[in-house]
């Protein structure tokens, strides 16, 4: 009679298991905000958009760098990069809901400099 031993395969899971718990929460991490809620309609996913972030101390970071906060300099400069490569790519900006509103428009005005001709809010559309 034969019959397959699974012990090992269940080890195996067992361990897979562990691996993705730990390693879930670490892909999405990035900077806190608070968005503000709205019920706004999604953007179609036609390409990554390009993601500027407002924290509540009017710091600037991008969605690809979270670590520290960035200056308006290189917000400017790594726009222009972008565009020269990609004209028809999304700009969005994660602006804290308690943030004040002049430092999303000062953004907005950066972005504006570097060449953008139009630029997204994100919203929370659950409200929470």
């Amino acid at each position: 009679m034969s019959e397959i031993n699974v012990v090992p395969y269940i080890d195996v899971m067992l361990v897979l298991l562990i691996i993705f718990m730990v390693t879930a929460p670490l892909l999405t991490a990035g900077v806190q905000v608070e968005l503000p809620s709205a019920p706004a309609n999604p953007i179609p996913d036609e390409q990554e958009p390009f993601v500027v972030t407002v924290d509540i101390n009017g710091d600037y970071y991008f969605d690809s760098q979270t670590d520290e906060p960035t200056t308006a300099e290189e917000i400017q400069r790594r726009v222009r990069v972008v565009l020269e490569r990609n004209q028809d790519i999304p700009f969005l900006v994660r602006g804290d809901g308690r943030v004040a509103y002049s430092e999303v428009i000062e953004l907005m005005v950066l972005l504006q400099q570097a060449g953008v001709d139009s630029v997204g809010l994100v919203t929370d559309p659950s409200g929470t």
